[in-house]
């Protein structure tokens, strides 16, 4: 039974599974490293635990963590997003030391993070997946080629145990496979340790549609409705929406199920996600399978009314999952924006600094996770991510409107944010019809950026047009 949880996570991800603990009436354990000492997840757990003074190294650190959860006498570790939370030598650790592991098994986690092995078995259990080849690390680079040749170009070529959008690139044509294959490595490599690198074939200007699962530890399993994440940058998300606004009821039936069965090849358990690519002739492709708690898991929330991180951990717990297909029914639509420290204007590099004002948007079906206020200082380390605006209404076309107005409310002072290229996303045409892909915010760019207010400078402008007009005016009354 599971009386107290250690988070083995920071920033805004811990502050909701500290919130979810309470809503549980369970203790909760936040880790934390020294520049996270001021962190709202520190500020609100029943206890701390500080991990040193390594900003990464503290989060990280399987073992220390595992050691610090049993010395606190935590009975379960919760794992987050980012960090150790798809790592399955961690999950087994947390396993080996006794202690309950509130994610799939480390068996599901290594099969699905390692993408091949993931291709393979979706392949074997009919799930459609894009064209593409093993593992390429021992060919050389005319065999290479000729793999590319056969699947046919553009292809993109990715770390076998990638995610978040690192590892990937795109070749578009023969002369540029050896640069990109070397640097799609490099980056394996950095990121996961692992530079083990595949290929498949790109599939242009997809959307990318993914489906929240749902299962206990007895077979049973269910969706709960997709999301479209297709507004990104640099294959990060920006905004999601549930449910997609333009699929049809038979299709969203169809990749539900597919999805469905993607998690039962894998006797899947607890909170994951199957995301698919889906092209303009509503041909759907396997892209991966997430085993944890997705950033954007807010917005299936919202339109379900279902808790993932308190199921999570009711399900970490041993109960049976008494929802079937057919309970769910989800109601209207919800949006979310993620809002990050970053400077749109410098090619969207990570912005730092202190928080002077901190008001968050309010309302009716207005919903921030965040773990930030004011005077919290940014430190530079992490993701930057800030906070994330979720919106819900009954129509795809009145939560637009509620994001727009969110988001023209949503104020942060002393360090520049995304807030701005969001509101420009939020007032186009495409966006508010539902007509983009993923490559929407590329292709747009530079209009986007043309259309979006930099605030600290338009606050300059009108600064110094009413010191003018001071000047002018004290000029007038002596002359």
């Amino acid at each position: 039974m599971i009386k107290k949880i250690l988070i083995a996570n920071r920033g805004e991800i811990a502050v909701r599974i500290v919130r979810a603990c309470k809503d549980l009436h369970m203790d909760s354990v936040a880790i934390f490293t020294e520049p996270d000492r001021e962190c709202l997840h520190v500020k609100i757990a029943d206890e701390t635990i500080c991990m040193g003074k390594d900003p990464i190294k503290g989060y990280l650190d399987a073992k220390a963590i595992v050691k610090a959860a049993k010395e606190c006498g935590a009975d379960a570790i919760h794992p987050g997003y980012g960090f150790l939370s798809e790592n399955y030598e961690f999950a087994k650790e947390v396993e080996d030391a006794g202690l309950i592991f509130i994610g799939p098994s480390p068996d599901v986690i290594r099969k699905m993070g390692n993408k091949n092995i993931a291709r393979y078995l979706m392949k074997k259990n009919g799930i459609p997946v894009v064209p593409g080849t093993e593992p390429l690390n021992h060919e050389d680079m005319q065999t290479i080629k000729e793999y590319a040749r056969k699947i046919g170009y553009p292809v993109i070529l990715k770390a076998s145990g990638g995610g978040g959008g690192r590892g990937i690139r795109e070749v578009w044509d023969e002369s540029n496979m050896e640069n990109a294959y070397e640097s799609c490595k490099r980056e394996a490599l950095k990121y996961f340790n692992n530079d083990e690198v595949f290929m498949e074939k790109l599939v242009v200007n997809p959307r990318h549609i993914e489906f929240q699962i749902l299962g206990d530890n007895y077979g049973n399993i269910i969706h709960l409705c997709e999301r479209d994440c297709s507004i990104q940058r640099r294959h990060q998300k920006i905004i999601e929406i549930a449910p997609c606004p333009t699929i049809s009821e038979n299709l969203r039936k169809v990749m539900g199920v597919a999805a469905v069965s993607a998690a039962k090849a894998v006797n899947y358990s607890n909170v994951g996600t199957v995301e698919f690519l889906l092209d303009d002739y509503n041909n759907f492709y396997f892209m991966e399978m997430n085993t944890r708690i997705q950033v954007e898991h807010g917005i299936t929330e919202e339109i379900t009314g279902v808790d993932l991180i308190v199921r999570q951990i009711r399900i970490a717990n041993g109960e049976i999952l008494e929802l079937e297909q057919s309970d769910i029914k989800p109601q209207g639509f919800a949006i979310e924006a993620r809002i990050t420290a970053e400077d749109v204007w410098k090619n969207f590099t990570p912005a730092l600094g202190s928080i002077k004002e901190y008001y968050p948007a309010l309302g009716p079906s207005v919903r921030v996770d965040s773990h930030i206020y004011k005077d919290y200082s940014i430190p530079p380390f992490y993701d930057s991510l800030l906070a994330k605006l979720m919106v819900t209404s009954s129509s795809y076309d009145l939560a637009v409107n509620k994001l727009e107005r969110a988001l023209d409310e949503f104020t942060i002072k002393g360090v520049k944010t995304i807030i701005p290229f969001l509101l420009t996303i939020s007032k186009r045409r495409e966006f508010r019809r539902g007509f983009f892909d993923t490559s929407y915010v590329e292709k747009n760019l530079e209009s986007i950026l043309e259309n979006t207010i930099d605030e600290e400078n338009k606050n300059k402008d009108e600064l110094i047009a009413v010191i003018g007009a001071a000047l002018k005016k004290h000029r007038s009354d002596n002359e």
